[in-house]
Formats: C-alpha cells, sequence, structure tokens
C-alpha cells in the first residue's frame, strides 16, 4: 500500500482568521484531511472549526504531539500516513516544525520514507527579520534563552558578541510571562549602538513592530508586550 503524505499545516499566530493569513489552496488542503498531529488536540480543532473543515469535527483524529510526548509513541502517530492516508501536522501557532516538537516527526516520516509537504503560512520568526530592518542574509534563531537572570544576561552577552563579529543577526523568544525580564536584560547588557527589535502580536491587531539601538530604547518609554507573543532581534 502506498503511503500518504504528511503535510505541515500552518495556523495563524493568534485570534486571527484563517482565511486572513493563509492562502486558499492551504486552506483548501487543510479542509480535505481527515487525521491530524498537534501540539493541543483542544487548539487544533478550534482551528479546523473556523476553517470550516469538510468533515465533521468529531469524525477527525488528532494525535498530540508535545513535550510530553515519548520517542518510541512516534510511530503510533504516523500510523494514518502509512496506512495510506493524508496527515496534517499543525503547531500552537505558526508554522509546524519550528521551534515546534513536530520536527521529531518530520524526521521520522523522512526516515520512513514518507513524502513530506510543506504550506505556506504565517512564521513569526521570518515576518520579525522581514519587518526588522536587521541582517537578513545572515541570522540564527536561538529559541528561548536562559529562564535564569546571571546565564540569560551572559547568553545575551555572546550573542551580542558572535553578532558583531559575524554581523549576523540573533533572534529569540521567551515565554510571553517573562518577556519583561528579558528586554530589561537585553538593555542592560548590550552595546548602545546594538540595535534591538521588538516584534510582538505578530498578524494580529495590536501588532508593534520596532528596531531601535538600545541607547534609544533606554531614552523611551518601553512598549508593553507582558504576556504578548515577541519575538526579540539584535545586530550589533
Amino acid at each position: 500500500m502506498k503511503a500518504g503524505r504528511l503535510y505541515l499545516v500552518p495556523v495563524p499566530l493568534g485570534q486571527t482568521a484563517p482565511a486572513a493569513v493563509l492562502p486558499a489552496a492551504v486552506l483548501g488542503c487543510a479542509r480535505r484531511l481527515r487525521y491530524f498531529v498537534a501540539e493541543n488536540a483542544k487548539a487544533a480543532r478550534v482551528f479546523l472549526k473556523a476553517l470550516p473543515a469538510d468533515t465533521p469535527l468529531q469524525q477527525i483524529s488528532v494525535g498530540e504531539l508535545n513535550r510530553h510526548t515519548q520517542a518510541d509513541t512516534l510511530t503510533q502517530l504516523l500510523a494514518p500516513v502509512l496506512a495510506g492516508n493524508d496527515l496534517g501536522l499543525i503547531s500552537d501557532a505558526g508554522c509546524p516544525a519550528i521551534a515546534d516538537p513536530g520536527a521529531d516527526l518530520v524526521a521520522l516520516a523522512h526516515d520512513m520514507g514518507v513524502e513530506v509537504v510543506p504550506l505556506v503560512g504565517p512564521s513569526s520568526v521570518l515576518l520579525a527579520l522581514m519587518a526588522s530592518g536587521l541582517n537578513g542574509q545572515s541570522f540564527t534563531f536561538h529559541g528561548y534563552l536562559p529562564s535564569e537572570a546571571g546565564a540569560r544576561e551572559q547568553r545575551l552577552r555572546d550573542l551580542e558578541r558572535e553578532s558583531r563579529q559575524q554581523r549576523r543577526t540573533q533572534i529569540f523568544i521567551e515565554t510571553p510571562y517573562r518577556n519583561r525580564q528579558l528586554l530589561a536584560s537585553l538593555l542592560a547588557v548590550c552595546a548602545p549602538a546594538t540595535r534591538v527589535c521588538i516584534a510582538t502580536d505578530l498578524t494580529m491587531a495590536g501588532e508593534l513592530v520596532c528596531t531601535r539601538a538600545v541607547a534609544e530604547w533606554r531614552r523611551q518609554t518601553l512598549p508593553e508586550i507582558n504576556r504578548r507573543p515577541t519575538v526579540f532581534l539584535l545586530h550589533a
């Protein structure tokens, strides 16, 4: 039996209608799928209801893949596609497999000879880089930085030094309720001329993208980014 395809299905970054950020062809593909793997089944069904899906929600299978998933259960999640059905992989927000546990499923699909099909949609990392005005030819996404203040500040010094040496944009994120602490660390340890971009609520009604030198950030009232999805970028 020929295996199905694994479709990497982007979702909105927040409370945005799918049609506002996803191409019609992607919406059509997502609507017809009956099998999904997602970080959170409840969030996935909210997305499918908003499409809306062609199949009644109670007839759609959604397996979960998150930080609690054991590696030896990944093959079970691919069972529908190995049985000849197309399978959709979705994240809680944005593109699957980027800063997302879905990358493990994609790697296994390649190992098992399953065709992987990426679909077009919003990526907070790329949208932030596009809008930052910082170097888009050389950049690195580092995911989450250390949560402990001392380790976080040392990591930021290291990233700033590498950026200066390599002329590279450094990109990172934080759990939204710690955004203030990360921004405070950035402004405390980075050189006055280092440029820092804050990209918040991308594609949503409250979207904010602002790039300033650290010295400028220190002189102005800082934006309220607490508990709002934010991408941080720096270039020394």
